[in-house]
């Protein structure tokens, strides 16, 4: 028999698995696989490749949650196996396999645990992030930067696709903002809790007397227009203006006026995209991120709950959410949930899911 305290881990474990399978439904998630690879296999799929798009991408998701579940439950009623054979036998080295084991699976059953709490009206969508850098000159240009590369990276880390929209670059050093979609369902659910306002200490490398610089820089997420949202714009109210993109870029990209600015006259609302290689595609590209600003514009006025989905994002003391501090000491911490962690190397290197996974628990402790 395994020890007490593996027992109670094993038990504790089995239950939480059982919740998020009742939670998730399985039963119900085969069935909606069953009708999507029913439409997948309509001879007429591709003459709208957008809906086309979703419903291969909603199968591929579904498909993935089942033979993730599946093969938790699998390796969950494997474990207390693992330890009695280690335990009749006296095989130490087995007995720490099975430890390791363990925490493996009690890692992804959390995992999981936390995607069930994503139950907002929008959680399920793709996300659409943006970047600003605030106080702090310089230092927050180059911290808004090293901010993008850590969403890029923890996306990289899930396998979660990245299409950057538009890049303002700072002119010393870093980024003024970047808007950018994570193409990935319940992306919105999981880096919502991201929004606010993001602080960073250290030695400033652009001060020649090695001072060291605070700097903030504000992180928006939104969720990505679905084609059922019936966002109109009518034509009268965008302002197009077009100009030649800046910063890097490759062959051709800074040579003709391809980038877009669309202003939505009513709103004040601006957006712009430079990425693309034409102006149309910029052009359309703008206007999904546009549609997007003004979805969630016309929910928050709906709901009159300004700080469920879009808090405020102006870089000051009052409002952070996050700091991160290189020096005198190193130390990233939540001041909503308090996590903290000593490697501020790894965070900023994508590796901040216990990050999100505790703002998850903590946005559905205060609803």
């Amino acid at each position: 028999m395994p020890s007490l305290e593996v027992a109670e881990q094993l038990k504790e474990l089995t239950s939480t698995l059982a919740s998020v399978e009742s939670v998730l439904d399985v039963p119900k998630l085969e069935v909606e696989v069953t009708e999507l690879e029913k439409q997948a296999s309509a001879p007429d799929l591709w003459d709208d490749q957008e809906r086309a798009q979703a419903v291969t991408s909603r199968l591929s998701f579904v498909q993935g949650e089942i033979r993730r579940v599946a093969a938790l439950r699998v390796r969950v009623d494997d474990l207390p196996v693992m330890f009695e054979l280690a335990e009749v036998e006296g095989d130490e080295e087995m007995l720490a396999e099975a430890g390791v084991e363990l925490e493996s699976v009690a890692r992804e059953v959390a995992e999981m645990e936390v995607r069930t709490l994503l139950s907002g009206e929008y959680d399920a969508r793709e996300a659409l992030m943006t970047i600003r850098s605030e106080a702090g000159g310089v230092d927050a240009a180059d911290w808004a930067e090293m901010l993008m590369r850590m969403y890029t990276r923890y996306c990289e880390r899930h396998g979660w696709p990245v299409q950057v929209y538009d890049i303002s670059y700072a002119e010393e050093a870093g980024i003024k903002s970047a808007t950018f979609a994570v193409k990935a369902p319940y992306a919105y659910g999981t880096l919502s809790v991201e929004q606010g306002t993001h602080r960073l200490v250290r030695i400033s490398p652009f001060d020649n007397q090695g001072r060291r610089q605070t700097s903030f820089a504000g992180v928006e997420v939104i969720p990505v227009v679905e084609q059922t949202d019936h966002i109109e714009i009518p034509e009268d109210e965008i302002r197009v203006d077009v100009y030649r993109s800046s910063g890097p870029g490759g062959q051709g990209v800074n040579t003709t006026d391809s980038a877009v600015r669309l202003t939505h006259v009513p709103t004040g609302i601006v957006v712009s995209c430079q990425n693309e290689r034409s102006q149309l595609q910029n052009k359309a590209s703008a206007m999904a991120v546009l549609q997007a600003k003004l979805l969630d514009r016309k929910r928050l006025e709906e709901q009159a709950k300004i700080n469920a989905l879009k808090g405020d994002t102006s870089g000051s003391w009052g409002n952070q959410m996050r700091s991160y501090v290189l020096h005198p000491y190193q130390m990233v911490k939540d001041l909503r949930t308090e996590q903290e962690t000593g490697n501020t190397a790894a965070v900023l290197d994508g590796e901040i899911d216990e990050f999100v996974e505790s703002g998850i628990r903590w946005r559905r402790q205060q609803d």
